[in-house]
């Protein structure tokens, strides 16, 4: 359903939406390494493809997916039939490629999206959706839908405009319609190390504070790595692999931050709001 203000329902469990303001810096990759964690180290979790148009979750782990959203949002079939088990205890619902329906969803299908997604996450302990890159009206809706928003950027200086154009148009959203959106926290890809992620993640956090009164927080980082690399062209995500490679550290570290906030099924995220 959808709020007198516009903004889309909560879910029944916390709601972790990874997107992103340019396209191909990382946030699938990070989406579906963080979801898998969480699932490896004893959680419940739900991931979501929210690109609604040009979905590829199921292809970074190589899934078969007999159904999508895009036959639940047509009445073919139930959201819960196109939910599918991935490795260590990982549900993800797929969505589609090259839908150019899909893309743009109408106010009654992202109604009926919110709605489904709010029902269907009462059975998992977390939902973890992987938006579309930019600032489009779904990308929007699914912010204020979500209890916590994590932009990953990386230290290249356009990725870094378009997070904060990003963050920028959450802002207005929720100035314009009073909508309760959480100040989005960071992950910086592709990094030479911790140095550069967190003095990326200062000036960033600098310019916010400058022109929007918002403090975004560094949630954490990951290195310029070609095992990574290697991962997404295999379909084999990273956190599968060696346990002691600097990326799934830095992967583990963000997952611990994340699980903290939820101990329980029917815990909150709002420990990362403000």
């Amino acid at each position: 359903m959808i709020a007198h203000d516009g903004t889309l329902a909560r879910l029944r469990a916390p709601f972790l939406l990874v997107t992103g303001g340019k396209g191909g810096v990382g946030k699938t990759t990070v989406a579906v390494n963080l979801a898998l964690e969480l699932a490896r180290t004893g959680k419940r979790p739900l991931l979501v493809d929210l690109d609604l148009g040009l979905a590829n979750v199921d292809v970074l782990m190589r899934l078969t997916t007999p159904r999508t959203l895009e036959d639940a949002l047509s009445g073919a079939c139930r959201f819960e039939d196109c939910v599918v088990a991935a490795p260590h205890g990982l549900f993800v619902l797929p969505a589609s490629s090259g839908v150019a329906d899909l893309a743009a969803l109408d106010p009654e299908r992202r109604a009926r999206l919110a709605s489904g997604l709010a029902e269907l996450s009462a059975r998992y302990d977390c939902v973890i959706g992987d938006s579309a890159a930019g600032i489009g009206a779904d990308v929007l809706a699914f912010a204020t839908q979500a209890d916590c928003v994590l932009v990953v950027t990386t230290p290249e200086p356009a990725a870094l405009t378009d997070a904060y154009g990003l963050i920028k148009a959450l802002d207005e959203l929720a100035r314009t319609h009073g909508g309760d959106v959480p100040t989005p926290e960071l992950l910086i890809n592709l990094c030479d190390g911790v140095d550069q992620a967190e003095l990326v993640g200062r000036k960033l956090r600098a310019v916010c504070e400058r022109f929007l009164a918002r403090s975004p927080r560094l949630a954490g980082w990951l290195p310029r790595s070609r095992a990574v690399s290697e991962s997404v062209s295999t379909q084999r995500p990273f956190v599968l692999g060696s346990q002691r490679s600097l990326e799934s550290h830095c992967l583990r570290s963000l997952a611990e931050r994340v699980r903290r906030l939820f101990p329980s099924a029917d815990a909150s995220l709002a420990g990362l709001k403000g």
